[in-house]
């Protein structure tokens, strides 16, 4: 009996791949969606692969009344919005997006859905929970970062924009998604390994979780021209950080190493490409910049479209990717050194559990301490052997091709979904534009 509840298992599986699955995804990111987790794996590699993936999303841009338009091999229903900087405003924006997504349970009720997928939403995601169990669609939860204990921790540190806020959202948040979410869920996706480890030992249950990396779309070689510089000017001697500048990344941090860089590399600069959240994140790094008399050596480039940004990572001499030693920082997954790798660079990063696997195993660059010395040390030694980096650098785009690309990542997506969608209770209809 068991051996015959396992075939018809792997009929099942089949069946939903073999006509694909319908997907309903709910994210906190907007519409049109930029993070590559989404539209590389879900709007071109499992849209490619035959699933149909349907959007619920707000707009970025400014909007007024919810719209639907075809997005992949789905569609989009698209949710007003309000672009406003106050307090008032940010509150209202939210609001929104919550009375948008209660569209979930008439959405789950109308149409044929194999499953509903919340990636770092809570309060939508309790309704998309409650609708999936009302209706017999299985649920699957997608956390990216640990957002409850990011809101209590900036809180803490004292300076969170809204204090009262903030600690409202990281309470509430908390709750959710260890009591109701993530148990609730029939599947749960996570960042990386140490997320996994972080949240099973809370209680979620490890075998219903998988880990799932950041990774890249993949390229001509990036090697071929690398002599070539397009924004660095040539002969400068520099290292480059890709990311995001808040300030509880302490990237203040790599101004000091600057400094100590510049004691055996006199010339030698720093490239920020990204920005901060508030306009007090890029304070900070230039206030340290000027105290140290570094300002001259310290290039804030601003936020740019990858494609723009990547070019000053080509022309790096070498990336960085330090990430400081907290809790809410520890299980996450950083694109931006999968991104280096993928670009042939050698990378200093900070000793952080998936940078050190990632390092350790593809051989791309040095992990270090969260030291200033030692993060300089490891800076100068590559700026100082090009050869020595450039071997480091063909080493990390091996391990990115063989192992982070997104056609991979997406082998091991689709298989949990599709054997969860063998599962799901059949129901009539099939999605419409409108």
């Amino acid at each position: 009996m068991a051996i015959n509840d396992v075939a018809r298992g792997r009929l099942r599986e089949q069946d939903a791949s073999a006509r694909g699955m319908r997907v309903l995804l709910l994210a906190g990111d907007t519409f049109p969606p930029k993070r590559v987790d989404l539209t590389v794996l879900y709007g071109e590699e499992l849209s490619r692969r035959g699933h149909r993936i349907d959007w619920l999303l707000q707009s970025d841009a400014p909007c007024s009344r919810a719209y639907v338009t075809r997005y992949a091999r789905g569609v989009a229903i698209v949710g007003p919005t309000d672009t406003g900087c106050s307090l008032a405003r940010r509150v209202r924006k939210h609001v929104l997006s919550i009375v948008h997504d209660f569209k979930v349970l008439g959405l789950l009720r109308k149409k044929r859905y194999d499953v509903v997928e919340v990636k770092d939403k809570f309060v939508s995601g309790v309704f998309a929970l409650v609708a999936a169990r009302m209706l017999g669609v299985k649920f699957v939860y997608w956390l990216s970062y640990p957002f409850p204990e990011h809101y209590l921790y900036r809180y803490r540190a004292g300076d969170a924009p809204y204090p009262l806020l903030y600690w409202l959202r990281g309470t509430a948040f908390k709750l959710l998604l260890y009591k109701v979410l993530l148990p609730g869920a029939d599947h749960v996706f996570v960042q990386s390994e140490q997320m996994r480890r972080d949240i099973g030992a809370v209680g979620v249950t490890p075998a219903k979780m998988t880990a799932v990396p950041m990774g890249v779309r993949l390229t001509e070689d990036p090697r071929a021209d690398a002599s070539d510089r397009s924004v660095i000017p040539a002969g400068e001697r520099c290292f480059v950080y890709l990311g995001t500048l808040v300030r509880v990344r302490r990237l203040d941090f790599l101004v000091r190493v600057l400094a100590i860089v510049r004691r055996e590399i006199p010339d030698a600069k720093l490239y920020l490409v990204g920005r901060g959240e508030e306009p007090e994140d890029e304070d900070a790094i230039r206030a340290e910049a000027a105290r140290l008399g570094v300002s001259s050596a310290v290039v804030l480039v601003g936020e740019l479209p990858r494609d723009e940004a990547l070019r000053y990572v080509h022309d790096a001499d070498v990336c960085v990717s330090p990430f400081y030693p907290t809790p809410i920082l520890r299980s996450t997954s950083p694109t931006k050194l999968v991104e280096y790798l993928a670009m042939g660079k050698a990378v200093v990063a900070s000793d952080h559990p998936e940078q050190r696997r990632v390092i350790e195993e593809s051989g791309g660059g040095l992990c270090v301490p969260w030291d200033e010395t030692e993060f300089a040390g490891a800076i100068v030694r590559l700026m100082s052997c090009p050869d020595v980096a450039r071997r480091m650098g063909e080493k990390g785009r091996r391990f990115v091709e063989q192992n982070r690309s997104y056609a991979t990542i997406a082998d091991l997506v689709e298989r949990e979904l599709v054997a969860l969608a063998a599962t799901a209770t059949p129901r009539i209809g099939k999605p419409q534009l409108s």
